[in-house]
């Protein structure tokens, strides 16, 4: 008797090309992919859960929604306080930090490489070593500036050469309009505490972070200020 060919595999035969044709299409778009680590989604998330240390009076954070959309509030006056939370990020894996802020009036006349102006309308904090947010880890603040030139960097007037501020947006940028914002961390680390050298010694001083802040702080300048943060998390690009 011959040999009689299923619809099922006649079927297969007549779609054999095109799945041929689409198997690239689909490596390309995998490899395209972008993997998102969300550190807080506010209005998803109860921030009760990250530490609160007041260094002076109480920045008020408070979960609110603005422009239909929720997002964290800080209310300043002469007052700072940190929200932290110990997280690990590799960041081999997604170097990428994205977030989004807005302020609402400037800091005027503070001079933020002193103490006596070591104010941010708003900053993001982020800390590698096993002691994070302490005098052995090192940390970098990108904060919205009073008067330093976009991009530029310096040392923490109170913690030295171990804490680097980034200036991410300053004077010129408008207030009271969101501001989108994307930094390759571990590049950033590298440039603001050394190359070591090789691939190899980079990751080993800089993969992994271990633990992410957020402060609005006028205590030093006794100035008051409005903030606010939306979502944060990492990227592969």
């Amino acid at each position: 008797m011959a040999w009689q060919q299923t619809p099922s595999f006649v079927t297969m035969i007549s779609v054999m090309p095109l799945l041929l044709r689409l198997i690239p299409l689909l490596i390309t778009f995998n490899a395209s992919a972008t993997f998102e680590h969300h550190v807080v989604k506010f209005g998803y998330e109860d921030i009760s859960s990250w530490k609160v240390r007041h260094f002076q009076g109480r920045t008020h954070y408070t979960q609110v929604r603005l422009d239909n959309q929720p997002v964290l509030k800080a209310t300043s006056s002469n007052s700072a306080t940190i929200l932290s939370k110990p997280i690990r990020i590799d960041l081999e894996e997604t170097p990428y930090l994205n977030w989004s802020w807005r302020i609402e009036n400037q800091l005027e006349g503070i001079h933020e490489t002193t103490k006596d102006g070591d104010d941010y309308a708003a900053r993001v904090y982020l800390a590698i070593g096993s002691n994070w947010l302490t005098s052995t880890s090192k940390a970098i603040n990108y904060v919205w500036s009073s008067n330093q030139p976009r991009f530029s960097r310096w040392s923490n007037a109170f913690a030295g050469e171990r804490v680097q501020m980034i200036a991410i947006r300053g004077s010129s940028d408008s207030i009271a309009k969101w501001q989108n914002e994307k930094r390759n961390v571990y590049q950033d680390f590298i440039h603001a505490f050394g190359d070591k050298g090789s691939e190899q010694a980079n990751r080993e001083a800089y993969r992994y972070i271990n633990g992410i802040a957020i402060m609005t702080d006028t205590d030093n300048s006794g100035q008051a200020v409005t903030a606010y943060y939306g979502n944060i998390f990492f990227s592969t690009k």
